[in-house]
C-alpha cells in the first residue's frame, strides 16, 4: 500500500474523482489502483477553499511505481494496529474502575476484553436516566447533584460535541474510533480530519458499549458513589461504596481512578486519605455565542451556505502583555449553551452540538489560563476553591442557575447589557443580562477585555459588538494533578489515576487513551 498526502477536491467534487488523481499522481493508468481508501478529509480555507484529503492507494507493480515516483507525497504505507494485551487469568479481587467517563469506559473495556473481569462504579446515572434528569434541569427543575451534565455514563463528554480531535498521536486513537463506530458513532469520524459524534450519536455508542462491557464480564454499578479508601502497609486494601442510601465495602487491590475534573468531593477525600497530588494549572473564562452564518461568511467567504461545507469552527489564541493568554476551546458549530452545574447554588456553563450541527448559533469558551500563582493558596485543591468562587459570584449575581449574559460590545465598555442584539442566547435555562466583570476574577475579566480585538483581528465578527459572552466556564480541565510514577501508580500502591480528572488529558480521545495505558500496567500484576 502506498500513502498520498495533500490530494486537493473541489466544493462538490465527487470523491471518485480521488482514483484518477491518484493514478494521475503515480504516472499510472487508471486501471493500475485497484484500491483508494480515504485515510483523512481535511478543510483548507487560507487561499481559495479546498477539501485535501490523505489516501492509502494500492497500485499494480507497487515498488516500481514507488521507485519511478519522485513526489515527496507519496510513501509506503503500514499502519499500526493497536493489540489488547494477552489474556489474564481472572483475578480472585476483581480490579475496580471509578468514574464511567472515557477514562473509566475504556479502562473497563481493555480489561474485560482481557478477562480481569472488572467493576466498574459511577456515582451517576445511566445515559437514558442522566438525560431525562438533565433536560428537566435544562427546564426550570432542581439540580440533581449526582446526575447531571458532569456526573454520569459517558463523563462530562456525554454532553458536549463529541469532539474526538487531540493534538498527540497514539496507536489506541484508531482502536477508540473503531470502538465507537461499531457502537453507533459515525462512520466519518474515522476520516474527518477534525472528526466529532455529536451528543446524539454519542448517547447511542454509550448504550452499546455499556452492553459489549457487560458481556464481556464487567459488573457496571449506576449510582455508585466512592466513599473512601482503606490503605493497608501503603497499598490499597478496600474502598467504601455508597449506593442506593447502602453503604457498603469492595476488597480492592487494583484500583483504577477515572474521576473526572469535576468530582470535587472525591478529590477531598482522597487528600485526606494521604493521596498524593498537586497544583494544575487550568483555564476559565465564559462561552462566547455568534451566529454561525456569520462565522460561516468569515471563514467559507463567498462559498458560505454551499451545500457540501460543514458548519465552520475556528480555533484562536492571543498572548497578552499581562503575562496571560486567551484562546478558544471546545468550539460548537451549530450548537447550544448549557447549564453544567454539579453544585448546588454554583453555575456553570457549557457547550454541545448534536451530530447535524444545524442550530442557528456557533458557541466556543473563550478562556484565559489559570496557574498556580492565581491560586488563593498552596494547597492541593486551591484551583477548585477559585472556580467555585466564580460559580458562586455568577449563582448569586443572577439569583439561581440562570446564567449571567452580556453583549461583547457592552462587556468590553464595562456597562451592564439590557438585552440582547442580533445574537439570541441559547442557553437554558435561561440568561439574565448583567455585567459580567461581576463575576469575573478581575484578572480574568482584564484579559478576556484585551484579547476580544485582538482575536476579531484574526477572525472577522469574532468580537461583533452583539456576540454574547456567557458565564462562567470553569470546567475545561482539572486543577489538580493526581501524581503517578512510571508505572501509573499513585503513592497509594494499587491505585491507577487516569483520565482528565487526574490531570493526564485533554478529551475524550486522550482520556479514553490515558485509561487503556493504565489498564494495561494494572494487567501486569496479574501476569
Amino acid at each position: 500500500m502506498l500513502r498520498i498526502d495533500q490530494i486537493r477536491l473541489l466544493p462538490g467534487d465527487s470523491e471518485e474523482l480521488l482514483r484518477g488523481k491518484c493514478a494521475k499522481l503515480l504516472r499510472v493508468p487508471a486501471g493500475d489502483v485497484t484500491s483508494c481508501t480515504v485515510l483523512r478529509k481535511a478543510i483548507d480555507a487560507r487561499e481559495g477553499l479546498t477539501f485535501v484529503y490523505t489516501a492509502a492507494v494500492a497500485v499494480r507493480n507497487e515498488a516500481q511505481v514507488l521507485r519511478r515516483c519522485r513526489d515527496r507525497r507519496v510513501t509506503p504505507y503500514a499502519p499500526e494496529v493497536y493489540r489488547l494485551p494477552s489474556p489474564v487469568s481472572p483475578p480472585e479481587t476483581r480490579p475496580i474502575v471509578v468514574g464511567a467517563g472515557p477514562a473509566g469506559l475504556f479502562a473497563a473495556l481493555v480489561l474485560a476484553k482481557c478477562g480481569a473481569r472488572p467493576i466498574l462504579l459511577e456515582r451517576g446515572q445511566p445515559v437514558e436516566q442522566r438525560q431525562a434528569d438533565v433536560e428537566r434541569f435544562w427546564h426550570g427543575g432542581a439540580l440533581d447533584t449526582e446526575s447531571n451534565v458532569q456526573f454520569g455514563e459517558g463523563g462530562a463528554g456525554a454532553f458536549s460535541d463529541g469532539k474526538l480531535n487531540t493534538g498527540t498521536k497514539d496507536v489506541r486513537h484508531q482502536f477508540i474510533m473503531e470502538t465507537l463506530v461499531r457502537c453507533g458513532a459515525p462512520d466519518a469520524i474515522l476520516t474527518d480530519a477534525k472528526p466529532h459524534v455529536g451528543t446524539d450519536k454519542l448517547h447511542i455508542a454509550l448504550r452499546e458499549l455499556r452492553r459489549e462491557l457487560t458481556v464481556g464480564g464487567a459488573d457496571i454499578r449506576f449510582g455508585a458513589r466512592l466513599e473512601g479508601v482503606t490503605v493497608e502497609g501503603g497499598a490499597v486494601h478496600a474502598v467504601t461504596v455508597r449506593q442506593h442510601g447502602q453503604v457498603y465495602t469492595l476488597p480492592a487491590g487494583q484500583v483504577v481512578l477515572s474521576l473526572g475534573h469535576s468530582a470535587r468531593d472525591t478529590f477531598e477525600m482522597l487528600h485526606g486519605a494521604g493521596l498524593c497530588m498537586e497544583q494544575k494549572p487550568f483555564a476559565m473564562g465564559v462561552r462566547i455565542e455568534h451566529r454561525q452564518a456569520a462565522i460561516d461568511g468569515a471563514q467559507y467567504r463567498a462559498l458560505a451556505g454551499h451545500p457540501s461545507l460543514p458548519p465552520s469552527t475556528y480555533k484562536l489564541s492571543c498572548h497578552l502583555g499581562s503575562g496571560h493568554s486567551a484562546f478558544s476551546f471546545c468550539v460548537c458549530p451549530g450548537g447550544q449553551v448549557v447549564a453544567a452545574a454539579s453544585e448546588a447554588g454554583r453555575t456553570v456553563t457549557n457547550g454541545m452540538s448534536e451530530y447535524a450541527r444545524d442550530r442557528e448559533n456557533i458557541n466556543g469558551a473563550l478562556l484565559v489560563n489559570v496557574t498556580p500563582e492565581d491560586f488563593p493558596s498552596p494547597h492541593p485543591l486551591a484551583g477548585i476553591q477559585l472556580q467555585r468562587q466564580a460559580e458562586e459570584a455568577a449563582f448569586a449575581l443572577t439569583g439561581g442557575y440562570n446564567a449571567p449574559c452580556q453583549r461583547v460590545e457592552d462587556f468590553l465598555a464595562g456597562r451592564p447589557s439590557a438585552g440582547h442584539g442580533t445574537v439570541r442566547p441559547s442557553y437554558r435555562p435561561g440568561v439574565v443580562y448583567t455585567d459580567l466583570h461581576r463575576c469575573l476574577p478581575p484578572f480574568i475579566a482584564e484579559t478576556l477585555s484585551l484579547a476580544l480585538p485582538v482575536l476579531g483581528e484574526k477572525l472577522r465578527g469574532y468580537d461583533d459588538p452583539d456576540a454574547l459572552l456567557t458565564g462562567v466556564e470553569t470546567r475545561s480541565s482539572s486543577p489538580v494533578r493526581l501524581v503517578r510514577d512510571e508505572r501509573y501508580e499513585a503513592n497509594i500502591r494499587g491505585i491507577y489515576p487516569c483520565g482528565e480528572g487526574a490531570g493526564y488529558a485533554g478529551g475524550i480521545l486522550s482520556a479514553a487513551a490515558d485509561g487503556m495505558r493504565c489498564a494495561e500496567k494494572l494487567l501486569e500484576v496479574y501476569r
